[in-house]
């Protein structure tokens, strides 16, 4: 099967190429137009995932295609930008039909959910590797970014996490299971679902915020640093999933929602006045800590003492990292 072939019987044909709002112009020439209101800026982030590193190489297709998507388009909840479109430059080994027709029907789910319009992209022949590229608008100067925490402000959190960090055991085959729990982890880790309408509702209130990817502290570490503030987490006040508290002790659930990674909920910082109307509209926003002056990343248990942190940061599938 021919490149063009493919793309016109996966992709060019596939729900999420249907176009959309802001898409002028969508696949089949040598750009894809997008519209751009008067007074808005494009948000813009590309993320590569690779087989064997960023996901299983035996992974499920159907889910990959919203795995995928997902991550790349919670960057844009991050910035608190409305979805537009995406773009997809996929490798493949070689063109099974049955794998890309799964792969592309859990893609469009996904791009349903998010609101984006497959515009483009490439394919060619190598190791299994997805780049994707998502588009998103929002009004000029009020993007959500990692600096701006103020001393005093609150941190909070979009959700319960460590569900995909508890997931991984389930996904890598380590642990056979098929409790009501388990697939709930297993859903919180391959369709992940961008918090695009919160980080929307954030802008003019947040002072700074992203998505948490490679970990609670290790993520709040750049909002730390691009802030010159330092940022306190209180281990009491995480929010845990009753999946994750009943299939794992509390001790390995609290370090998956300190330094799993994988949990795509927005944590941000806010004015403490800001905080009841936020939760009024979002109930599962939650608490966690507080901005002082200072610097750096800080943990305290239970009893408020400061303690030391779990090994930071997002392990990936290889025996390599980023």
């Amino acid at each position: 099967m021919g490149e063009f072939e493919l793309i016109r019987r996966f992709f060019a044909s596939a729900a999420c190429a249907a176009g959309g709002e802001g898409i002028a112009l969508g696949i089949g020439d040598d750009c894809a137009l997008l519209h751009l209101p008067a007074g808005e800026q494009l948000a813009v982030s590309t993320d590569t995932l690779v087989s064997g590193v960023h996901f299983p190489q035996d992974a499920d297709p159907y889910r990959l295609g919203q795995r995928a998507l997902a991550v790349s388009a919670s960057d844009l909840a991050a910035m608190g930008a409305t979805p537009l479109a995406f773009t997809l430059a996929l490798t493949l080994p070689d063109a099974r039909a049955d794998w890309l027709e799964e792969f592309a029907l859990g893609l469009s789910s996904m791009a349903r959910d998010c609101h984006l319009g497959l515009v483009g992209g490439d394919t060619t022949r190598g190791p299994l590797s997805l780049t994707l590229t998502v588009f998103g608008r929002v009004p000029a100067g009020r993007a959500l970014t990692r600096a701006g925490a103020r001393s005093g402000d609150l941190l909070c959190v979009g959700g319960s996490l460590g569900d995909g960090a508890g997931a991984l055991p389930l996904v890598l085959g380590e642990r056979e299971d098929s409790s009501p729990e388990a697939h709930y982890l297993l859903q919180r880790y391959w369709a992940p679902q961008p918090q695009l309408a919160l980080g929307q509702a954030l802008r003019g209130r947040a002072t700074a915020a992203l998505d948490i990817s490679d970990g609670l502290l290790a993520d709040c570490g750049h909002i730390a640093a691009a802030s010159s503030v330092a940022l306190w987490v209180e281990a009491a006040r995480l929010p845990l999933s009753p999946a994750l508290q009943q299939l794992f002790p509390r001790d390995f659930a609290l370090n998956c929602a300190l330094a799993g990674g994988d949990d795509y909920r927005l944590a941000f910082t806010l004015p403490a006045n800001e905080l009841p109307a936020v939760q009024a509209a979002w109930p599962d926003v939650r608490v966690v800590g507080r901005v002082e002056a200072g610097q750096g990343v800080h943990l305290l248990d239970a009893a408020g003492n400061e303690s030391r942190p779990p090994a930071l940061g997002y392990q990936h599938f290889g025996s390599q990292g980023d």
